[in-house]
């Protein structure tokens, strides 16, 4: 991996991350990035919050049970998905982002790697990109986020999740983690965009073995090396089921017992389908380790 820049080492991370009006703590406590997937074949909520009602009051309950901010997508990620177009993907993302628009009192995320997609919901409040290709499937990507200065969560996945986890053996997975997403965070950077808006994710469950997986967990501390906040989206995933024997729907206690490992090795941000059991856990996991653990309180 090449040499890391000046300002780019352990301890620069920035204190905050910067997305439109907002600067949410990185500090003083974890952060928690509420899911809303407002599809139809999402692996865990598919169909639950696919119509606009259902969507916008889960958002907002969301927001009540603690969200620090909510991630719409319009597209399933799931592994063995299909794709579906951009005007399904509008379809299913503009009426949801209308109606939250100046109704919502924390950022709103859209998770797509389409630049039209992206373009959209940042004309509708959005200022957070979520892109799973970390900007590399639509070249229109980095040159919006950069003219626009959204934050950007930039995920690292072998492959699209079609074929993701045909092949999950990796050499060196944590070292090919980290030179990619310090390549893209690179990237980004060189575009205009502060380190503040930058946020890395190592791509739980994407193109990943079990091991993989549980690697990439015990070893985050490594990624906090590059100087930007770390996401961990393990929530609900099939390592999890694996691990249990459980479907889905009974994922919720080893989902939180990897929030808080993922917390505990140095996660800025964790993204749940449960955010109420979730902020609690984190809660005590935050007065665990941070040194002011009456700051962590809400």
């Amino acid at each position: 991996m090449e040499q890391l820049p000046s300002d780019r080492v352990r301890g620069s991370a920035p204190r905050y991350l910067a997305c439109g009006a907002y600067r949410l703590p990185l500090e003083s406590r974890t952060l928690v990035a509420g899911v809303l997937n407002v599809t139809p074949d999402s692996f865990y909520d598919g169909g639950r919050y696919s119509e606009t009602e259902a969507a916008v009051a889960r958002a907002h309950e969301m927001v009540r049970e603690g969200a620090d901010l909510i991630d719409i997508g319009g597209q399933s990620s799931r592994p063995f998905s299909k794709p579906v177009t951009e005007e399904e993907e509008l379809a299913r993302i503009g009426p949801v982002l209308d109606r939250l628009q100046g109704r919502i009192d924390v950022p709103v995320s859209i998770d797509t790697c389409r630049s039209g997609v992206a373009r959209y919901a940042i004309s509708r409040g959005a200022c957070i990109v979520n892109d799973i290709t970390a900007l590399t499937h639509d070249r229109e990507m980095l040159p919006l986020v950069a003219g626009e200065g959204v934050a950007v969560v930039l995920m690292h996945m072998r492959g699209a999740p079609g074929i993701m986890q045909v092949d999950t053996r990796y050499d060196d997975l944590v070292g090919e983690v980290k030179s990619y997403l310090f390549e893209r965070a690179s990237a980004v950077s060189g575009a205009g965009l502060e380190s503040a808006r930058i946020v890395i994710d190592p791509g739980i469950g994407f193109g990943k073995s079990v091991e993989g997986n549980l690697e990439l967990l015990r070893r985050l501390s490594e990624l906090k090396e590059l100087g930007y906040p770390v996401l961990v989206g393990a929530s609900r995933k099939s390592f999890i089921g694996l691990l249990l024997g459980v479907p889905e729907e009974e994922r919720l206690e080893g989902s939180l017992g990897a929030a808080a490992a993922a917390v505990m090795n140095g996660a800025d941000v964790v993204r749940v389908h449960d955010v109420k059991q979730t902020v609690q856990a984190i809660r005590v996991v935050d007065a665990i380790r941070r040194e002011e653990s009456k700051s962590c309180l809400r």
